[in-house]
């Protein structure tokens, strides 16, 4: 049923090994001032229709009259000379986990010396994160981003006047990362869908191209763009299986969602491998940490003997990105990989333990040094967790590892959410762990603008409403803009002491700054005992994520 992909092996980088340090994804790569030389094209890109800041429309992301139009996007290729069809590539779905596993794979497949491209969205400080290229890991630079633009901006120009202005900010930037791809002659490309799968603009890749399909997880994030069910998400993610190639499943998946992209496999005739087969056992050993930073030490083995033999065994594993979730992707990844050398490709064992153990993504259980919480104005009184989690899943997720990492001592949430999140299943989830000792919830940008961003005033009555239902005494402290004195916050802390210490709620008085951080470290201090240091999570999106980390590079 599968051949051999041939393309794999065109090039002998294969045989080569990177330096560790080549598979570091994030921020840390982006020059200063590399921005300003993009005025043009951000201005360019700014007059597009952008859906991650307006919103998806209901039904845009299903296989049907309702959802986006792939033509359009396979007539702008056309354009650009079919980029998309001169490289391998690995295509990544899922509600959750798929930037994660993209980022492991691409890490993999870089410590085995191949040139890798990767596309992923969304961004956290510039939108050249989406695009990495080459053996470095990096945001593509400005430089090759403006020359690619200023080389496909003719043809773009054509398209959206053909297809009448329909053209989309996602299109058009997921068409210059596939064009990118083909002129740099990356060995293979890891593409991460942005909505959904069957009509995502990424779903133009055949079955000639294609090496391996991903479907990681399913949930119930955008479901009304995608069918308004679990199952019809299921329906939309399967779309990017095609005819005869693998497709690596990460799950867990209740049965009939696990049933539904097996049932589409079987249509394609597609090998599955499934990352919770009963020959795949991994294991979270401890959780320790180095220079201030937490990894977890992980066994992973896979012995999978049904559509596509694999075998692997890896001791001691040392992951940065922590939870079982993180292993889960992992281990999601590592089967990947290992699907990747059954069809050809060069991948040691080896390549794969240290491309997994060097994988970091910035705003995933990130946990902040004392220099860069210096930079927001504590010093030393409280560690600083920040944490993209805006789904019910990555709220548990998150509340898994802070209880892990962080078992005892006071504890703050920060939290800015996009209006369109299932924000009462997300405060309960966050408040089934250890409690909070303080919340503040607060207004965030969304994709550069407010029209998505859920009020905080309406954050904080959910989350009064999610303790509730979980039998915790809350007080309600009204607004906190972070610019209160000593005294003032000792007043607020102390206000609640005679009915013992209850969980406060509170919230900004506009969009979100530092000094709301600031201002729970203060409330934290004030109710503490001094014993132990203090936990504060920023999460809810990754823009409020985005906030703190912009600070911090303007530093």
């Amino acid at each position: 049923m599968i051949g051999r992909f041939t393309v794999a092996l065109r090039l002998p980088r294969g045989l080569l090994r990177m330096s560790s340090s080549s598979s570091r994804r994030g921020v840390s790569a982006m020059a200063a001032g590399e921005e300003g030389q993009l005025g043009e094209f951000f201005e360019y890109m700014e007059r597009l229709r952008n859906y991650e800041r307006s919103g998806v429309p209901r039904g845009a992301g299903t296989d049907s009259d309702d959802g986006f139009d792939l033509g359009r996007m396979r007539r702008l290729l056309c354009r650009l000379g079919d980029p998309h069809t001169h490289f391998p590539v690995v295509h990544i779905a899922g509600t959750k986990g798929k930037g994660s596993t993209a980022a492991f794979l691409s890490s993999i497949m870089r410590e085995q010396g191949y040139n890798v491209g990767c596309y992923s969205s969304p961004h956290l400080l510039t939108i050249r994160e989406r695009i990495s290229v080459g053996n470095g890991g990096g945001p593509v630079s400005a430089g090759l981003l403006r020359a690619l633009f200023d080389e496909a901006k003719e043809a773009i120009d054509e398209s959206i006047e053909s297809e009448n202005g329909a053209l989309t900010h996602f299109e058009v930037f997921t068409a210059l990362s596939f064009l990118l791809f083909s002129r740099e002659n990356v060995d293979i490309a890891i593409i991460e869908a942005g909505l959904g799968g069957a009509r995502d603009a990424t779903n133009v890749i055949r079955s000639t191209e294609l090496a391996a399909s991903v479907i990681t997880t399913v949930g119930r994030e955008h479901l009304a763009a995608l069918g308004g069910s679990l199952q019809s998400i299921a329906i939309a993610k399967s779309g990017i299986i095609k005819q005869e190639r693998p497709v690596v499943i990460g799950g867990p998946f209740s049965a009939d969602i696990e049933q539904i992209i097996r049932d589409r496999a079987f249509l394609t005739q597609s090998p599955v491998i499934s990352a919770c087969d009963p020959g795949v056992k991994s294991i979270i050993k401890c959780i320790d940490w180095d220079n201030g930073k937490p990894y977890q030490s992980c066994d992973i083995r896979i012995k999978i003997s049904n559509d596509m033999p694999l075998s692997m065994e890896l001791h001691g594993v040392k992951l940065q990105l922590l939870g079982d979730h993180q292993r889960q992707n992992a281990v999601t990844a590592s089967c990947t990989a290992l699907c990747l050398r059954n069809l050809g490709w060069d991948i040691s064992e080896a390549s794969i333990q240290a491309g997994l153990e060097e994988t970091q993504l910035p705003g995933r259980s990130q946990f902040l040094t004392e220099e860069e919480a210096s930079v927001l104005g504590l010093e030393g009184t409280s560690t600083i967790l920040i944490d993209g989690a805006h789904t019910e899943a990555s709220a548990k997720a998150l509340s898994d590892v802070i209880e892990t990492v962080r078992p005892q001592g006071p504890f703050a949430l920060v939290v800015g959410m996009a209006i369109d999140k299932e924000h009462l299943a997300f405060a309960e989830q966050l408040l089934s762990g250890q409690r909070p000792d303080i919340v503040l919830l607060t207004e965030v940008s969304i994709a550069g603008g407010t029209s998505r961003a859920m009020p905080a005033s309406s954050l904080k009555e959910l989350f009064i409403a999610a303790a509730h239902d979980r039998a915790i005494d809350c007080m309600d402290i009204g607004t906190v803009s972070g610019m209160e004195t000593p005294e003032h916050i000792n007043d607020l802390a102390g206000s609640s002491l005679s009915s013992g210490k209850p969980m406060l709620i509170g919230c900004g008085d506009g969009l979100f700054s530092s000094d709301l951080i600031k201002a729970a470290s203060q409330l934290l201090e004030s109710r503490g005992d001094g014993a132990a240091p203090g936990l504060i999570c920023v999460t809810g999106s990754l823009h409020i994520v985005a906030a703190v980390l912009q600070q911090l590079a303007r530093h």
